[in-house]
This record gives C-alpha cells, structure tokens and sequence, in this order.
C-alpha cells in the first residue's frame, strides 16, 4: 500500500483537530438516535398503522413486523429537467430490488430540482443555491416519519446532490445511498458550441443559429456532458464512497443502469443491519471529505464545491475550509481535461478510464486515503472496479490501468498541470477563488484598471456599446449570498472571451459565481466578505487599478489602504421590498440568514456546532473576527504570498 502523501496526511489531522469539538457533538446525536431494531417498531400502533396504510399486503405484514429493514426513497425527479427524468421508474425498479431483498421500500418525498441552465441570467437564478437549503430540509421532512432504517437518495445536478446529502446527515444515524441516473450521450462538440456562442456575444449569429447549436447540444434525457458542477457532483460523492463503484457516468436507458439502479436497493438493505451496518455518519468523516477535494482538484471540477463540500463536511460537524483546498490543490496533480477545460466531454471522459483509472492513479500516489468506509464496504480499493453486465448478472471487474485517451485522462506520471489548479486568493479585497486549469499561464495575472457593475445587465450593455474594448478587471459586485442569493454568472463568459480574443488583459472579480463554466477567463470569484456584508469590494470604483494575480495567490486593489478606508459603498443589494418576483420573496428569510461564501453560504452551519460566522485558520486555532462584520479591517489586509 502507498504511503500517505504528508500533505494530504497533514491537512487531514488539522481539519480533524479543529472538527474535534463539532465532531464529537455530531456522533454523539447520531448515536443516540440510532437503534438495534426497526425504527419503525418505537411507534405507537396508530402511528404505524398511517405510515403502511397505502402498502400493498405482502409489504403491510413485514412493516407490521419488527425484524425487516424499511427503506426511504427521496428522489429529485422531474420530467422538465433532462438529468432527472430519468428517475420516472427508479422508485418501481428499487421497490421491487428492496422487496426481494427482504425490505420495504417507499417513496418518503420528492425534493425540488431547478436547472441553473434555465434560470442562466434570469431572476430565478437567484434562488439557485438557496434551493440546496430547501432540498435538505425537504430530505428532512422525508426522513422524519420514523419509518425508515436506510434511505436511497436520487439526485444528479448542482444544487440537489449536496442537498440531499446534507439533508440525510440530519439521519446520519441511518445508512444512505446516492443513485445517479447518468449522462445523456454526446452531442454538439464542446468546441462548436463554444464557438457558435461567441459569435452570437458578437452578434455574428443569429438566435436561430445560437438555439440550434444549444439543443444540438442538450438533446436527451440524461445529464449535460460538460464538466460542470452536476457532473462534479457524481465523481465527487462516487470517490466519497456515496455511490456504488462505477455507477457515476453510465447513460440513462441501459440495462446496466438499471442493474446497477436495482442492486442499489439491494445494498441499502445489506447496510442497514447485521454486520454491514455502515451509517451514513460513519462514511462522511474527515477522510472521505479529504478524498473528496481531491478527486475534484484532479479533474478541475466546478468552483462551487467550494461552497457545496465545506457545507456538506458542517452537516457532518466537519470544518473544512479554502486554505485546506488551497493546500490539497498545491499537490494534486491535473489529470483530466474535460469541457470547459478541454474539448471532450464526460462520456469521453468515462470511456478513456474514468472514475476507476482515477481513483487507482490517486490511491497509488498516495493522494487518497484507502481505509475509509463506502457503501460498497470497507476500503477505496473497491472503488477501482468497474460494473459489467455477464449476461443478467451484475459484477465488478478491475478496471482500466492505463489510460485510454491521454487526451482526455492521463496518470500522475504525466499529468496535464502538477497541480489542481483551484487556488486561494487573498489581499486587501478579502479571500477569493480561482481556477485556473483551463486559463493559459500568460493570462494568470492581469494588472487593469476596474469596470464597475451591479448586475449582468448592465455589463452586456457596455460591451455591446464597446466601452470594455481595452485591458480591463470587470468587477461585478453585490452577487453574494446574502445580496441577491449568489446566481451563477457564466453568461458573461463569452463576451469576456471575446476581449481576450482582441489581443486585451482581461478578468472578472466578483463576490458571485462562476460555477465550472470560467474556462479561459480569470476570474476571482466568490470573493469573501461580499459587498452587501459591508466587504471592501463595495468602495472599489471606476478606474481603480486592480491585480489579480492567480501565481502569488492576491487579489487587491492599488488604492492606499486610509483612501479606501475613508471611501463610502456608492450602491448596494436589494432592499427585502424590491427583491421579489419569481418567487424570490418567499426566499428572503433564507438571504437574511446565509453566512459567508468560505463557509459554504449555508444557513446550516450552526446545527452541527458550527458557528457559521467563526473563520479558521489553516492551522486549525481560534477563530477570529467575521470578515462579514468586520469590513473596515478587512480592507487592511496586507497581501498574502502564494505558492
């Protein structure tokens, strides 16, 4: 077995130390919640009796008894959306697997699920990460019955996924399985679309030609095949140990996605007692955690699992925190190139080795920890097998040892980039992220004056009327959590694009998203403390010179820190009263609670004993000031070394 790298080992033992505390709190309500029977059978008779009343007989006389496993599905499906209309005959298949098995399956609830590739540069966007809170509490509100020993948890896309699972952590005592429903097959060549989209930036193609190339693109059920956060979302929870091996990219409407569908429920019944039992506590440690960040790092996935997975880790009673990204990224190496940092797409991606090769290729350079529990059983080393189909029967076989399309998927040996390309940065503007694995090493630092905005909107109106045709750091400020509800802002990539073409020194800095669709651009993104937290983004104006600079690992404004002191914000978020429409209204209490953006801009993070406002240091002390209370001082900080 490899040795441990020291700085996976490293940051592993400070996020444990500085988790002891919320941790422990954690494990100790799970245990207490926990039970050597049935939950069901701690009901009184009438509770009971409601929660069986619409069973079939066979199903009513085993959830009437006191020895056989009952076993929630909570599923995300809708037919609007193509990832999950898949899940349409999900619960049948898993109904039927659980039964023979010896369960009972029941469909506990249904979660919402809203496409960010809809609502892109619509209000409704502004719901978006709100949206992972309302899941989790959905998940809650399926779970609390008491009815249920183990729970199937069906969700692909961005927000979903960490909302179910931070809502099963709530359940943590209780076994818990992710069931994807895979990609759609590959469509429009990411280098074509990428192309057409450009050409409408700068009206040289029509909305006819744009619309085309789009549902060329987006044309079956199954997940969109760029490498964004839904498919983060499934390489990240499979290396977790949260789906069964190989499970992640296998296409919707084949038999084997529907074995592997099937054998889910199976297991969800093997886990959830006996000797198996495996809650989902025990799988979600600071290990898998750990393990997640890195399967990200290798692949270059979305920027929001820098919000998603220090949310997820705090529903555990984990803090994890962006240096700990910052330091796993200095020493993980690129692997893949996947849209938007390549051409190919993640079909290509799961046809080159995929998950399997990965997960050998990280386990034997020591940049994963093996000795974690899965729900596929103990150990990482299952999570190199890939599923088959031997006639009906379902089995796992080792998988690729070598990749299949260096294009694509390489080994550590000869990786795309000796690092992970996710970077910290810091400086008197506060803390930002950027990713930098599809950003040429010429335009990783961009020295420019500042072009100051509010909105999307007003953005697309000055480049149509060519006022950012020259060097220029768009600053799109007032896009936070706790602003606007922090909508993903990849619309603006393509006119970006088009500066950058024109031979300018372009970046984008915002206390906003970019998702995994940043691509070439540099872009600081999720800066922390936001500008409707009083952060120093607010006072920066029109000709301000701006550094971003992703090889130090800065991000500052060159204005003496007493002028940006004595300067006052010019414009601001929302009032309550006019962030309304599209449902937005009914979000507010949610925008008015959210911490901060290197928290996860959570509202959770308080019931695992996590003060969602406390900040960490990298060594795992006290916390100090809220950089959301404290922007004055914020706007005084030196700026840091990187790498």
């Amino acid at each position: 077995m490899s040795q441990l790298h020291p700085v996976v080992a490293e940051v592993t033992a400070r996020v444990a130390a500085r988790s002891e505390r919320t941790r422990r709190a954690y494990l100790d309500r799970m245990a207490a919640a926990a039970s050597d029977k049935p939950t069901r059978t701690a009901l009184p008779c009438s509770n009971l009796a409601h929660g069986f009343a619409a069973c079939g007989v066979e199903d009513k006389l085993t959830l009437r008894g006191a020895t056989k496993p009952g076993v929630a599905i909570v599923s995300a499906y809708n037919d609007m959306l193509s990832a999950h209309q898949p899940f349409l005959e999900f619960p049948a298949w898993l109904k039927s697997a659980v039964r023979e098995a010896g369960g009972v399956a029941q469909f506990a609830g249904g979660v919402p699920a809203m496409c960010d590739g809809i609502t892109q540069g619509r209000t409704g966007m502004e719901l978006s990460l709100f949206s992972r809170e309302v899941i989790a509490m959905a998940t809650g509100v399926a779970l609390s019955h008491e009815m249920f020993d183990a729970a199937l948890l069906l969700g692909v896309c961005d927000k979903i996924v960490p909302g179910l699972l931070i809502g099963a952590l709530a359940f943590g005592h209780l076994p818990a399985i992710l069931v994807p429903a895979g990609p759609m097959a590959s469509g429009l060549p990411n280098k074509e679309k990428a192309r057409i989209r450009q050409l409408f930036a700068e009206g040289r193609a029509t909305r006819e030609d744009l619309l085309e190339a789009e549902a060329a693109s987006y044309h079956s059920p199954g997940t969109c095949t760029f490498y964004g956060t839904a498919n983060s979302n499934q390489l990240v929870v499979e290396v977790m140990g949260l789906h069964l091996p190989g499970a992640s990219f296998v296409q919707p409407g084949t038999p084997l996605r529907r074995a592997l569908t099937e054998h889910a429920g199976r297991r969800a019944v093997e886990l959830s007692g006996g000797g198996e039992h495996t809650p989902l506590a025990q799988i979600v440690d600071e290990k898998s955690v750990v393990n997640g960040v890195v399967a990200l790092l290798a692949t270059g996935g979305s920027t929001n699992h820098t919000l998603h997975l220090p949310a997820i880790a705090a529903a555990a009673g984990i803090k994890l925190t962006w240096d700990d990204f910052d330091d796993l990224s200095a020493v993980t190496p690129l692997l893949s190139r996947v849209y938007p940092n390549g051409s190919a797409d993640i079909n290509h991606f799961h046809a080159a080795g995929g998950v399997q090769f990965l997960v050998g290729e990280l386990l034997d350079a020591g940049l994963l920890h093996p000795d974690v529990r899965t729900v596929a059983g103990p150990g990482l080393d299952r999570y190199r097998q890939q599923p088959f189909l031997d006639g009906d029967q379902l089995v796992w076989r080792d998988g690729a040892t070598r990749s299949l399309d260096t294009d694509v998927l390489r080994g550590v040996a000869e990786p795309f980039a000796p690092d992970g390309g996710l970077r910290l940065l810091q400086g008197n503007l506060g803390r930002a992220v950027i990713k930098v694995s599809a950003v040429a090493p010429e335009h990783r630092v961009v020295l420019a004056p500042a072009r100051v905005f509010t909105s999307q909107a007003d953005f697309t109106a000055a480049f149509r009327a060519g006022e950012l045709d020259q060097d220029v750091v768009v600053v799109l400020r007032n896009q936070g959590p706790r602003a606007n509800g922090m909508p993903e802002l990849h619309g603006l990539t393509p006119a970006l694009g088009v500066l950058m073409d024109r031979g300018h020194r372009v970046a984008l800095l915002t206390d906003g998203r970019m998702s995994g669709a940043s691509g070439k651009i540099p872009a600081a993104i999720q800066l922390t403390p936001e500008a409707a937290a009083g952060g120093p983004l607010s006072l920066v104006r029109d000709g301000d010179v701006v550094r971003v600079d992703a090889e130090r690992g800065t991000v500052e404004v060159l204005v003496p820190d007493a002028e940006l002191a004595g300067r006052t914000a010019v414009d601001g978020p929302a009032a309550d009263a006019d962030w309304v429409g599209t449902g937005r209204e009914l979000f507010a209490v949610l925008r008015r609670g959210v911490g901060p953006a290197d928290r996860g801009a959570t509202v959770f993070g308080t019931l695992s004993g996590q003060d969602t406002g406390d900040t960490v240091d990298a060594g795992g002390s006290a916390p100090v000031a809220d950089p959301s209370e404290a922007a004055v001082a914020s706007a005084s900080l030196m700026p840091t070394q990187g790498r």
